[in-house]
Protein backbone atom coordinates (compact mmCIF):
# COMPACT_ATOMS: atom_id res chain seq x y z
CA UNK A 1 0.00 0.00 0.00
CA UNK A 2 1.38 3.92 -1.17
CA UNK A 3 0.25 5.92 1.72
CA UNK A 4 -1.05 9.20 -0.06
CA UNK A 5 -2.26 12.75 0.74
CA UNK A 6 -4.55 14.85 -1.34
CA UNK A 7 -2.99 17.47 -3.10
CA UNK A 8 -5.51 19.45 -4.30
CA UNK A 9 -8.90 19.60 -5.76
CA UNK A 10 -9.36 20.81 -9.79
CA UNK A 11 -12.21 21.20 -12.75
CA UNK A 12 -11.57 18.55 -14.64
CA UNK A 13 -10.57 20.09 -18.12
CA UNK A 14 -13.64 18.69 -20.69
CA UNK A 15 -16.77 18.10 -18.07
CA UNK A 16 -18.18 18.85 -15.01
CA UNK A 17 -16.12 16.65 -12.55
CA UNK A 18 -13.58 17.48 -10.16
CA UNK A 19 -10.43 16.16 -10.11
CA UNK A 20 -9.02 14.86 -6.35
CA UNK A 21 -4.92 14.97 -7.03
CA UNK A 22 -3.24 12.42 -4.57
CA UNK A 23 0.40 12.66 -4.10
CA UNK A 24 2.17 9.77 -3.04
CA UNK A 25 4.11 10.83 0.71
CA UNK A 26 6.92 9.18 -0.47
CA UNK A 27 7.51 10.27 -4.03
CA UNK A 28 6.63 13.13 -6.60
CA UNK A 29 3.70 10.54 -7.84
CA UNK A 30 0.21 11.79 -8.39
CA UNK A 31 -2.89 9.84 -8.86
CA UNK A 32 -5.63 11.97 -10.20
CA UNK A 33 -8.98 10.53 -9.75
CA UNK A 34 -12.48 12.20 -11.05
CA UNK A 35 -15.06 12.72 -8.62
CA UNK A 36 -18.58 14.61 -8.25
CA UNK A 37 -19.15 18.25 -7.61
CA UNK A 38 -20.75 17.78 -4.51
CA UNK A 39 -18.36 15.17 -3.23
CA UNK A 40 -15.42 17.81 -3.87
CA UNK A 41 -17.32 19.83 -2.43
CA UNK A 42 -17.35 17.87 1.04
CA UNK A 43 -14.18 17.12 1.16
CA UNK A 44 -12.78 21.31 -0.02
CA UNK A 45 -14.94 22.05 3.24
CA UNK A 46 -13.96 20.09 5.43
CA UNK A 47 -9.65 20.70 4.78
CA UNK A 48 -10.69 24.29 5.07
CA UNK A 49 -12.55 23.26 8.55
CA UNK A 50 -15.90 25.44 7.13
CA UNK A 51 -18.61 23.72 9.64
CA UNK A 52 -21.76 23.43 7.09
CA UNK A 53 -25.29 24.78 9.33
CA UNK A 54 -26.63 21.02 9.10
CA UNK A 55 -24.19 17.83 8.78
CA UNK A 56 -23.45 16.97 5.50
CA UNK A 57 -24.10 13.47 3.95
CA UNK A 58 -20.28 12.10 4.70
CA UNK A 59 -20.49 14.17 8.31
CA UNK A 60 -23.78 11.88 9.11
CA UNK A 61 -21.95 8.78 7.67
CA UNK A 62 -19.35 9.96 10.56
CA UNK A 63 -21.72 9.93 13.47
CA UNK A 64 -23.50 7.16 12.71
CA UNK A 65 -20.31 5.08 12.57
CA UNK A 66 -19.19 7.04 15.95
CA UNK A 67 -22.65 6.20 17.83
CA UNK A 68 -22.12 2.69 16.83
CA UNK A 69 -18.36 2.67 18.02
CA UNK A 70 -17.10 1.87 14.59
CA UNK A 71 -13.48 2.92 14.31
CA UNK A 72 -12.71 3.96 10.60
CA UNK A 73 -8.54 2.91 10.30
CA UNK A 74 -8.04 3.70 6.76
CA UNK A 75 -8.86 3.59 3.41
CA UNK A 76 -7.67 2.42 0.24
CA UNK A 77 -8.16 2.89 -3.46
CA UNK A 78 -7.38 -0.55 -4.59
CA UNK A 79 -8.71 -1.37 -8.14
CA UNK A 80 -9.34 0.53 -11.67
CA UNK A 81 -11.69 -1.33 -13.51
CA UNK A 82 -13.16 -0.32 -16.98
CA UNK A 83 -12.22 3.22 -16.21
CA UNK A 84 -13.61 3.39 -12.42
CA UNK A 85 -11.80 3.14 -9.58
CA UNK A 86 -12.79 1.37 -6.76
CA UNK A 87 -11.99 2.31 -2.64
CA UNK A 88 -12.47 0.09 0.08
CA UNK A 89 -13.13 1.82 3.92
CA UNK A 90 -11.43 -0.48 6.75
CA UNK A 91 -12.84 -0.26 10.16
CA UNK A 92 -13.15 -2.21 13.37
CA UNK A 93 -15.92 -2.50 15.37
CA UNK A 94 -16.57 -1.91 19.19
CA UNK A 95 -16.35 -6.02 19.62
CA UNK A 96 -13.11 -6.02 17.62
CA UNK A 97 -14.33 -7.54 14.23
CA UNK A 98 -12.06 -6.15 11.27
CA UNK A 99 -14.49 -5.28 8.38
CA UNK A 100 -13.58 -4.07 4.86
CA UNK A 101 -16.42 -1.76 3.42
CA UNK A 102 -16.86 -1.24 -0.69
CA UNK A 103 -17.06 2.26 -1.61
CA UNK A 104 -16.70 5.09 -4.15
CA UNK A 105 -13.14 6.53 -3.88
CA UNK A 106 -14.59 10.29 -3.23
CA UNK A 107 -16.55 9.14 -0.42
CA UNK A 108 -14.06 7.29 1.24
CA UNK A 109 -11.75 10.23 0.88
CA UNK A 110 -14.58 12.50 2.22
CA UNK A 111 -14.97 9.94 5.15
CA UNK A 112 -11.28 9.63 5.94
CA UNK A 113 -10.52 13.77 6.05
CA UNK A 114 -13.35 13.87 8.28
CA UNK A 115 -11.62 11.21 10.76
CA UNK A 116 -8.65 12.22 10.59
CA UNK A 117 -7.55 8.30 8.80
CA UNK A 118 -4.65 7.52 6.64
CA UNK A 119 -5.35 6.99 2.64
CA UNK A 120 -3.62 4.57 0.30
CA UNK A 121 -3.55 3.73 -2.69
CA UNK A 122 -2.44 -0.18 -4.23
CA UNK A 123 0.74 -0.26 -4.90
CA UNK A 124 0.00 -2.09 -8.11
CA UNK A 125 -3.04 1.12 -9.17
CA UNK A 126 -0.55 3.69 -8.07
CA UNK A 127 2.52 1.93 -10.63
CA UNK A 128 0.13 1.55 -13.48
CA UNK A 129 -1.61 4.33 -13.25
CA UNK A 130 0.22 7.36 -11.29
CA UNK A 131 1.96 10.30 -13.32
CA UNK A 132 5.47 12.01 -12.35
CA UNK A 133 4.97 15.98 -12.17
CA UNK A 134 7.33 17.28 -14.99
CA UNK A 135 8.89 20.27 -13.09
CA UNK A 136 9.63 17.68 -9.88
CA UNK A 137 10.59 14.73 -12.87
CA UNK A 138 12.94 17.09 -14.28
CA UNK A 139 14.51 17.67 -10.62
CA UNK A 140 15.00 14.50 -9.45
CA UNK A 141 16.41 13.49 -12.89
CA UNK A 142 19.46 15.29 -12.21
CA UNK A 143 18.23 18.63 -14.25
CA UNK A 144 17.80 21.92 -13.30
CA UNK A 145 14.42 24.07 -13.49
CA UNK A 146 15.21 26.72 -16.16
CA UNK A 147 13.75 30.03 -15.49
CA UNK A 148 12.84 31.08 -11.89
CA UNK A 149 9.85 30.38 -9.91
CA UNK A 150 8.63 33.85 -10.21
CA UNK A 151 8.46 33.49 -13.85
CA UNK A 152 6.93 29.91 -13.44
CA UNK A 153 4.44 30.41 -10.80
CA UNK A 154 1.17 30.43 -12.41
CA UNK A 155 2.44 28.43 -15.31
CA UNK A 156 0.15 25.37 -14.14
CA UNK A 157 -3.22 26.75 -14.77
CA UNK A 158 -2.11 28.00 -17.46
CA UNK A 159 -1.21 24.82 -19.02
CA UNK A 160 -4.26 23.29 -17.27
CA UNK A 161 -6.09 25.48 -19.61
CA UNK A 162 -4.42 24.15 -22.90
CA UNK A 163 -4.58 20.60 -22.17
CA UNK A 164 -8.46 21.17 -22.17
CA UNK A 165 -8.73 23.08 -25.25
CA UNK A 166 -10.12 20.36 -28.32
CA UNK A 167 -8.15 21.52 -30.83
CA UNK A 168 -9.36 18.73 -33.69
CA UNK A 169 -12.02 20.71 -35.26
CA UNK A 170 -9.69 23.57 -35.53
CA UNK A 171 -8.66 23.19 -39.11
CA UNK A 172 -12.54 22.98 -40.08
CA UNK A 173 -13.22 26.41 -40.02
Amino acid sequence: MVEVRIDSIRIGPRNQYRVVMLRDVSSNRYLPIYIGQAEADSISLQLSGTRPPRPLTHDLIVSILKAFEVHVRYVIVNELREDTYYARIAVRTAEGRDLSIDARPSDAIAIAVRVGCPIFVDEEVMDQHAFVAEEEAEVSAGGSKSGSSEDDEDLGAFKDFLSSLDLDDLDKR
